[in-house]
């Protein structure tokens, strides 16, 4: 098998020829990779048959099982979000400032690509598939480094893309799927900082902490999506009952899922009862606080731990809260810095909410659920960043490359 470090060598010599692509050339890959995945589709539905039914002998919780999964329709949309990133205005070689000094140099910001970017992820097999893309895209290397429960995914989507690397005459080194899963290996990944330019990790809380913790390379960290929608006084509550049930139910394993509620005293008397209803018709667990369980009998009692949760399951939190101040102090206390949302007709309030939180992503009047990559126009994303880097928040094409300058004269000189 050969080492972490020669991969990772040969990643980055294949991400330089990558760099070199006119845009409609990584464009036409993207092309390809897509096709490959389609022609591939019964071989990749195979091999994730058999992580499934592997993670099920050892007992895995329906909400690992939902991430793992692929079926036909989830499988074309991992290609189709290929195609989408395909036709994405190109970042490399953007001029984003453009200036002249006094001495006559002309000064450019130019958008160039990162370089190797090593991905390590959990149980989602169309990371592998969606990292590639944009990294790819972007004139990136990318080194794939996927859990245990979806190896067979994994290698089956990985040897799809590789295929139209090759096909396009490329090094395929530039896709490199790390097969060696030892822990050991991963932490010789991250030690690698004068090969790997930034690590991604995309997971649970442990993974990301354990890769915050040991990398000597830049990391994006995103340790939970703790989010929050909060329905003001005057707020529609049609609507508010809308984004409610669209953010907790529609994909309760998705980190832009909703995990607590808070409520106006003054619209709680009416808006609970037909929360809870909708909530539980749809098998929803729910905590909440003193005032909350007055208002809707049956609900268990909520504490700190229950505020601070991040479910990922069919489970909520709920507070009344006695204004607008008190909802954002709430969030402000137990926010993870991923989504929050207002439900409210009133535009003060929905701007002094967008002011005082510094979340990544701050809905009004919209589902937490958009607050994704595809959904907000970056196609797909290669993740969420909750650190105050170079990007914050759903991360598309952009937070791959970074501005340099490019400083252009006639012969000046400083002396």
């Amino acid at each position: 098998m050969t080492d972490i470090k020669t991969l990772a060598l040969q990643c980055r010599d294949a991400a330089r020829q990558l760099g070199q692509l006119s845009t409609a050339a990584r464009s036409a890959l993207l092309q390809s990779m897509a096709a490959a995945l389609e022609v591939d589709a019964a071989a990749i539905l195979a091999a994730n048959a058999r992580d499934l039914q592997a993670a099920r002998d050892k007992g895995v919780g329906s909400a690992m099982l939902d991430r793992l999964a692929l079926d036909p329709q989830r499988l074309a949309g991992v290609a189709n979000a290929l195609r989408e990133v395909a036709a994405l205005p190109d970042p490399v070689g953007e001029v984003t400032r453009d200036y002249l000094r006094p001495n006559g140099i002309r000064v450019q910001k130019v958008r160039v690509p990162l370089g190797v970017i090593a991905m390590i992820y959990e149980a989602r097999p169309n990371v592998t598939a969606d990292a590639a893309a944009l990294c790819i895209k972007a004139g990136n290397g990318v080194i794939l480094r996927g859990g245990s429960e979806a190896i067979h995914s994994n290698t089956a989507i990985a040897a799809s893309l590789k295929r139209a690397l090759r096909e396009a005459g490329l090094a395929d080194a530039a896709l490199t799927l790390v097969e060696d899963l030892r822990r050991e290996t991963m932490l010789e990944l991250l030690q690698l900082n004068d090969i790997i330019d930034l690590a991604i990790p995309r997971g649970g809380e442990g993974l990301i902490r354990f890769v915050a913790e040991h990398a000597r390379v830049p990391v994006i960290k995103h340790y939970k999506g703790v989010c929050h929608l909060y329905v003001d006084d005057d707020a529609d509550m049609q609507l508010a009952l809308g984004l409610l049930v669209d953010g907790k139910v529609s994909r309760p394993a998705a980190c832009n899922s909703l995990e607590t509620l808070l409520v106006h005293a003054g619209i709680a008397p009416r808006f609970l009862p037909l929360a809870a209803d909708a909530l539980r018709a749809r098998g929803v667990e729910l905590r909440g606080d003193a005032a909350t369980q007055a208002l809707v009998p049956g609900v268990s009692a909520a504490d700190e731990d229950d505020y601070a949760a991040e479910y990922l399951d069919l489970i909520l939190a709920i507070r009344v809260v006695d204004s607008l101040d008190d909802a954002i102090a709430h969030i402000q206390r137990h926010t993870s810095d991923h989504t929050e949302v207002i439900a409210t007709g009133n535009p003060a309030h929905a701007e002094a909410f967008v002011h005082a939180l510094r979340s990544a992503v701050v809905m009004v009047n919209a589902s937490s659920r958009f607050s994704d990559g595809g959904e907000l126009g970056l196609g797909a994303e290669i993740g969420i960043s909750t650190t105050r880097l170079h990007s914050y928040g759903p991360m598309g094409l952009e937070a791959l490359t970074v501005e340099r300058f490019v400083v252009r004269g006639e012969g000046q000189v400083r002396g």
